[in-house]
C-alpha cells in the first residue's frame, strides 16, 4: 500500500502583497513547487469568513437571495450569505446574515460544514448553517445589495444546482447537503 503524504512539500521564497484593502490581500510569491522547480503563485488571502446560510421551513421550502454579482457580471440566485471578521463568532455572523438579506430570524441553528471556497487560490473558508423555526421580519439590506428573496422547494433548490441554475460554492454545497440530510 502506498504511503500518502500530507506534508508541505511547497517552499515560500518571497512573498510581496501587490495589492491590498479592507476585504482582501493580494501576494505574489516566488516558490519552489512539489517537484523541486521555482515557480510563482498567486495567493487571495480573504479578511472575512465565508457565511452561507439555508433558512429551511417546516414544508422543507428554503429561501433564496437573488442578486447581479459584479465579479462574474452576472445575475446570481443563492442562499443568504456574507461574511464575517477572522476571529469573530461565526453563527452570530450568520444570523445577522439571515436578518440582513432577508429579514428572517431562527430558533434553531445547526452548523452543516466547514469548506473551503476555491482553495487553489486561497485561504478563504466558508461556514454554513441550516436555520430552523424562522419568523419574518423585516430585512435590512446594505447600500450595495439590490436582493430579491424567493422562496422555493429544497427538491427546486437542487434541481436549480443540477441545470447550473444556481453556481455559487457555498450555495451550491449547501443545498446538495441541506437535501442529503433531508432524504431528497
Amino acid at each position: 500500500m502506498r504511503v500518502i503524504s500530507t506534508e508541505n512539500n511547497w517552499k515560500t521564497l518571497s512573498s510581496e502583497t501587490v495589492y491590498e484593502n479592507a476585504w482582501l490581500e493580494l501576494s505574489h510569491r516566488d516558490v519552489i513547487n512539489p517537484s523541486g522547480n521555482k515557480g510563482i503563485y498567486g495567493l487571495v488571502k480573504f479578511k472575512n469568513q465565508a457565511i452561507g446560510v439555508i433558512p429551511l421551513d417546516e414544508e422543507d421550502n428554503i429561501y433564496l437571495v437573488g442578486q447581479y454579482r459584479y465579479a462574474i457580471d452576472e445575475y446570481s440566485w443563492e442562499i443568504p450569505e456574507g461574511g464575517g471578521l477572522l476571529g469573530t463568532d461565526v453563527l452570530e455572523a450568520a444570523k445577522r446574515e439571515l436578518k440582513e438579506e432577508t429579514g428572517l430570524l431562527a430558533a434553531k441553528w445547526t452548523k452543516l460544514a466547514r469548506i473551503h471556497t476555491s482553495n487553489s487560490a486561497t485561504n478563504e473558508e466558508g461556514f454554513l448553517y441550516i436555520a430552523e423555526e424562522l419568523t419574518q421580519m423585516n430585512a435590512e439590506p446594505e447600500d450595495t445589495e439590490d436582493l430579491q428573496v424567493r422562496k422555493v422547494s429544497l427538491k427546486d433548490a437542487v434541481d436549480m444546482v443540477m441545470k447550473s441554475e444556481i453556481t455559487d460554492s457555498l450555495s451550491v454545497c449547501a443545498i446538495l447537503m441541506t437535501a442529503r440530510l433531508k432524504g431528497i
